[in-house]
């Protein structure tokens, strides 16, 4: 199959209706907007899409649209990577000037431009204001922060512009639950409400598998599409009997370290190593110091020496480390070690490290005390949750962090190993 080739597969009612809202005989038709919210791989974004470009080709020429993400780059990998294929599989031509993060789609005579935005931090509404828009998709909505979402709304202003916006829950109090979907009639938005049943393209295996891969609070929102609070210890499904090992397991390939520092808080580092004919990685050393529960602080310089003292002798493929730790990271690289920058999101690495766990995949070993511990009393915030916001409380975190740095920054939860499309069976789809 060509890379520009996209067949799709059977459609849900759902689906069918996230790609047909807007046409002039729905009777949603004027409607504002769509939200499209549930479980994870449940065919939402697929759908929205293609279906946001295709509105905006058959009722706008030269025409300025958003494409709104995290991040840029999330955008492109979650969004463009299938809908250029989409387009392109109906007669659309595409090009992307990557410097202005923009795509031109064009269609005979028709053409218009659509913009992709990064909406990460409260600082990201700068970069959207001044633009004029005829339709906002936002991919992955409750990742954003809400100033970013009402600025960009705000940009749409043409005649006719919709909003459409997809995402996974979040906590029960989170603004745009409460500010959107609890409003969805208010503001004239058509809510629809995604489990992976709507997905006729995924088999029973696919789905037993995603169902073992999250437990508590992440299989409510991932695979049940619960909007649920976070709330008591983090890391419920760790089993001392199961996950910690008094004897080393057969291990092979490069060592890894992944470490925590801090100058008044603990500094930690943390040795890795895969379990041999197995997918599956054990902790098999810690360094732990802190300052505060010791005599004094130690220098950055002690700090490496103890990483040594632990080490005694290896020479791991690569130390990963908070980009934040500047000082650490000079250290280390003066000592002749490899770097790699940490992938530092806390929530995403959170429920990486909880599927490890749930499939028995991460083990420590009963000399790592400090890990062991804070496993049992890291815990979420609850006056962060009632604020609508995932966040663990500060304290018992140092090691939890290494660990969520080392799964993450490692890519051990390889979700998009799963079929991101359809198998090639054609459905009729407009144009």
């Amino acid at each position: 199959m060509k890379a520009s080739e996209f067949k799709w597969g059977k459609l849900s009612k759902k689906q069918m209706m996230l790609l047909s809202w807007w046409r002039e005989n729905s009777p949603y038709a004027d409607f504002n907007g769509i939200i499209a919210d549930g479980a994870i791989r449940s065919g939402k974004t697929v759908s929205m899409g293609f279906s946001f470009v295709l509105w905006a080709m058959t009722c706008y020429d030269k025409q300025n649209f958003a494409i709104c993400g995290k991040t840029v780059g999330s955008v492109r990998r979650n969004v463009l990577v299938t809908l250029k294929r989409q387009l392109r599989a109906r007669g659309f031509s595409i090009k992307e000037r990557y410097s202005e993060n923009l795509l031109i789609v064009s269609k005979g005579s028709v053409s218009n431009m659509f913009y992709m935005f990064g909406g990460k931090d409260e600082s990201s509404q700068d970069l959207i204001q001044g633009i004029t828009l005829a339709g906002a998709f936002f991919d992955e909505v409750a990742l954003m922060p809400e100033s970013f979402v009402n600025q960009a709304t705000a940009r749409c202003s043409v005649k006719g512009s919709k909003y459409w916006f997809n995402c996974n829950p979040a906590g029960p109090m989170h603004w745009f639950r409460k500010n959107w979907i609890g409003r969805c009639k208010d503001r004239g938005l058509v809510y629809l409400h995604f489990t992976m049943e709507d997905n006729l393209t995924l088999s029973a295996d696919i789905v037993k598998r995603y169902m073992g891969m999250y437990t508590g609070v992440f299989y409510q929102r991932y695979i049940l599409g619960l909007w649920v609070a976070a709330e008591g210890l983090i890391y419920d499904m760790f089993d001392r009997k199961v996950h910690v090992l008094d004897k080393e397991p057969e291990t092979e390939g490069a060592y890894y370290v992944s470490s925590d520092y801090g100058i008044q808080n603990a500094t930690t580092f943390l040795l890795w190593r895969k379990v041999k004919d197995k997918n599956s990685w054990v902790c098999v050393r810690e360094y732990y110091y802190s300052g505060r529960e010791e005599s004094r602080q130690k220098t950055v310089a002690e700090l490496v020496e103890g990483l040594k003292g632990m080490l005694s002798g290896i020479k791991p493929e690569r130390i990963i480390v908070d980009p934040s730790a500047a000082a650490l990271i000079v250290e280390l690289r003066k000592n002749g070690y490899k770097i790699r920058k940490a992938d530092n999101d806390v929530n995403d690495g959170i429920a990486d490290v909880a599927s490890m766990l749930v499939s028995n995949r991460l083990y420590i070993m009963k000399c790592c005390r400090h890990t062991i511990e804070e496993f049992g009393q890291y815990l979420w915030d609850e006056k962060a949750a009632d604020r609508g916001e995932d966040k663990p409380i500060k304290l018992f975190d140092h090691c939890m962090d290494a660990v969520r740095y080392f799964v993450r920054t490692m890519k051990l939860v390889k979700k998009d190993e799963l079929p991101k499309e359809p198998p090639a069976r054609t459905a009729n789809i407009f144009l």
